[in-house]
């Protein structure tokens, strides 16, 4: 079983619930994603590190900083920055605060990120894109530039799209449907 099939496993035993749910968006759905139930596991953060990491290989981003809005995307930027240090090519996590301190240096985004850096933004869960969106704008007000987007799971149908016309491209690890239908298939109930 490669890592992959192993995180999607965990994903759908800790972080797939079927069911009548509301989303942030004030959608409705019949499932659910917490992923930070998983990426935040010890054997998640193993696996999320090592399974975004090669993605990142994949598609050629070449980004120095991966990161996104706090909290959702914060166990994917540290699990990533750690396999990256152990694998010899460092790529440094940070995150973007909801807003800016009021105290000390009254920053946005820890960790790091320069001007010069070149963000990948990560989700844990996409579904309309908003959070994805404030990020993208914290880290060019902060002057780095964004590479692309990295979604643990994408559960929308037209964010690849909407990011593509905006020149971001979109890394999908897995999709809501492929989840859904895996937790089907392991017994849950729809």
């Amino acid at each position: 079983m490669t890592d992959k099939d192993r995180l999607k496993t965990l994903l759908v035993r800790r972080s797939v619930r079927l069911g009548d749910f509301t989303l942030a968006s004030g959608a409705k759905s019949d499932y659910y994603v917490d992923a930070r139930r998983t990426t935040m596991s010890a054997e998640g953060q193993l696996l999320v590190g090592r399974v975004g990491l090669e993605a990142i290989g994949e598609s050629g981003l070449a980004p120095t900083h991966v990161g996104g809005l706090t909290l959702g995307a914060d166990p994917i930027a540290y699990a990533i920055a750690h396999q990256s240090a152990l694998d010899g090519r460092p790529i440094d996590g940070f995150t973007v605060r909801k807003r800016a301190k009021d105290h000390g240096t009254g920053q946005r985004i820890e960790g790091g990120l320069t001007p010069e850096g070149r963000a990948l933004i990560l989700e844990d869960t996409l579904t309309t894109g908003r959070s994805t969106l404030e990020a993208i704008e914290a880290v060019r007000t902060h002057g780095a530039s964004i590479v692309g987007v990295l979604a643990m799971v994408n559960r929308s149908e037209t964010a690849e799209g909407f990011f593509a016309d905006q020149g971001i491209p979109l890394i999908g690890i897995f999709t809501g449907a492929e989840l859904v239908e895996a937790a089907r298939a392991a017994g849950g109930e729809a």
